[in-house]
């Protein structure tokens, strides 16, 4: 059960612009910072967390709450970035964890070396909508019309992984979509950062549960990262990239990791 609103350690950790200060916050933002859609660390009990069925142009999006997302601002410290907290509403996050494809390890896997069904088939197809994209280029004004996508399905992490980077020059978005029920560990939280040396110098923490979504422009100072962790960690990142040369290459990488670690898996299973 995890603590009642108020009383848990709140989502975001915003800092203010001193270095090493941790600020944690008690249901507000600071004044200077637009309001945001604070991420509770309660689950709801009903309905209220999102709509079950949501007509977006013509398409009936039933796993992703695109109101949440229109109603939530771009913040722009230290990137422009929205994190919209239940993205996956309450009643459907079961479902899709109970489908999330088996992987054979840590590390980023191509969905053509894995088992894609059910509700966790259902909730990509919703994000490779075209109503998840008009979502998308609204909130950023951005056009994203002819830029393919690509998606990797996360289950682990290690604990040298979450290392600060700014993802690469090929991708123009990210969307991080959490599917874990609870997190009390320190780590494993996404920070987004204001260098890219500081771990500890951050705007905000995102803890990945709860269908929590962070949607981010990749830039050259788009720093992120995570304390250390190990264990289970599942997440879905999706990309819009520069071109299918992008997405072809990287799909191939992930594959060919994918199935190197379901063979080690084998093997260490038959020698035991």
């Amino acid at each position: 059960m995890m603590p009642a609103r108020g009383g848990g350690r709140p989502p975001f950790r915003p800092q203010r612009a001193s270095k090493r200060r941790s600020v944690r916050l008690a249901g507000r933002f600071p004044s200077a910072r637009p309001p945001v859609k604070s991420i509770g660390q309660t689950r709801c009990a009903d309905a209220s967390c999102g709509p079950a069925l949501i007509q977006v142009g013509g398409t009936n999006m039933s796993y992703l709450d695109l109101s949440a997302l229109d109603a939530t601002p771009v913040s722009t410290d230290p990137f422009p970035h929205v994190v919209v907290p239940h993205f996956v509403p309450a009643q459907r996050l079961s479902e899709v964890i109970a489908d999330f494809p088996a992987v054979p390890g840590p590390g980023s896997h191509a969905p053509g070396e894995l088992k894609i069904k059910g509700a966790f088939k259902s909730i990509v197809d919703e994000l490779l909508a075209d109503s998840f994209r008009s979502a998308v280029e609204r909130k950023f004004k951005i056009d994203l019309s002819g830029k393919p996508t690509m998606y990797t399905v996360r289950g682990y992490v290690r604990q040298k992984d979450g290392s600060i980077h700014t993802d690469s020059k090929t991708k123009i978005v990210t969307v991080l979509l959490y599917l874990n029920e609870a997190w009390a560990p320190e780590g494993g939280r996404l920070r987004l950062l204001r260098n890219g040396s500081d771990l500890e110098n951050y705007a905000a923490e995102i803890p990945p549960i709860d269908g929590n979504m962070l949607i981010f422009l990749r830039s050259d100072s788009s720093w992120h990262g995570h304390r250390p962790f190990e264990g289970q960690r599942r997440a879905i990142q999706l990309n819009w990239v520069t071109s299918q040369d992008v997405v072809d290459k990287e799909q191939a990488r992930h594959g060919f990791s994918t199935r190197m670690k379901k063979l080690t898996s084998l093997f260490s299973r038959r020698a035991m």
